[in-house]
């Protein structure tokens, strides 16, 4: 290689191979100061075994006075309903971002943005090297807690009666995967409302209160109707949470599991641009005052 060329690869910020370095360090830096908080995680965790237990006391009430002979809600038995809301905590804990988007804009309002801009640091690529090191710590701090849970609605309760075979468990990963993106991206995206917007906590409270319903954390989606569910199955949040448990229990047929997928990668692509798009045209009119 001519010696120019090697200069200019060598070049901070222009080889490649060199920014990704940064960024891993700075996710295994987070990884261990997340670490530090595996005791909350394990707590929290536990925590959230009581609203799980009065969701399916709910489901098991609401079964029992259902009229349908078949006794189903939706196309769910009442094991499958909650089988589904239990794996809907699981999705949660790869797409859930709590304080990211209430956190970029208040260090756009604050005048901290500056710290990502005055040094060789991408603010997009540092914020995802570092929740992807949270989600980590937090994954592999609750898997224990996570899993007996499995196993005790299993043994007991017949929940989780099959498994899904490889094929269906290896796109079940790539989901939960792919939703941890979307997750990012879209609340990285209402977190660049901040340059446009001084105050986004009431906007941010809204949203998230509808994603809870459209991305069927509530209910699934079929049970609000064949209307809605057909529209709300075009947008991205049904990949959140709903698409990676329909996987799971084996509800998605297996003409539409990669088709699936594939459209869940185009809206990853679509908020990366969004994302980008917002960031660049909030630089143009951002001013570091404070901080």
């Amino acid at each position: 290689m001519p010696p120019a060329e090697t200069a200019v690869l060598s070049a901070p910020g222009l080889n490649p191979l060199r920014g990704l370095q940064k960024y891993l360090k700075i996710f295994r830096v987070s990884l261990t100061e997340r670490l530090h908080y595996r005791g909350d995680f394990f707590f929290g965790t536990v925590l959230r075994y009581l609203p799980m237990v009065t969701t399916i006391l709910l489901w098991q009430a609401v079964y029992a006075g259902t009229d349908n002979p078949d006794k189903k809600i939706g196309d769910y038995t009442q094991k499958e309903m909650i089988a589904y809301l239990l794996l809907i905590h699981v999705s949660r804990s790869f797409s859930s971002m709590p304080g990211l988007a209430a956190g970029i804009s208040r260090d756009i309002r604050d005048g901290n943005l500056k710290k990502y801009l005055v040094q060789p640091l991408d603010m997009i690529a540092y914020l995802l090297s570092y929740r992807a090191a949270h989600k980590v710590a937090y994954i592999a701090t609750s898997a224990l807690p996570y899993g007996l849970l499995f196993f005790l609605c299993w043994w007991f309760g017949g929940i989780f009666d099959t498994f899904p075979d490889a094929v269906t468990f290896v796109a079940y990963l790539i989901s939960l995967l792919l939703g941890f993106v979307i997750g990012f991206l879209f609340e990285t995206s209402m977190g660049m409302l901040g340059f446009w917007i001084l105050e986004v906590s009431s906007i941010l409270w809204v949203v998230n209160t509808l994603n809870f319903f459209v991305s069927g954390q509530m209910i699934p989606l079929e049970v609000m109707g064949p209307n809605w569910a057909m529209v709300l199955k075009w947008l991205p949040f049904q990949y959140l949470a709903y698409f990676p448990a329909r996987i799971f229990l084996g509800k998605v047929p297996p003409g539409e599991l990669w088709t699936g997928l594939l459209i869940e990668v185009a809206w990853a692509v679509v908020l990366i641009v969004l994302c980008r798009w917002l960031f660049a045209r909030g630089l143009r009119r951002y001013s570091a005052f404070g901080g």
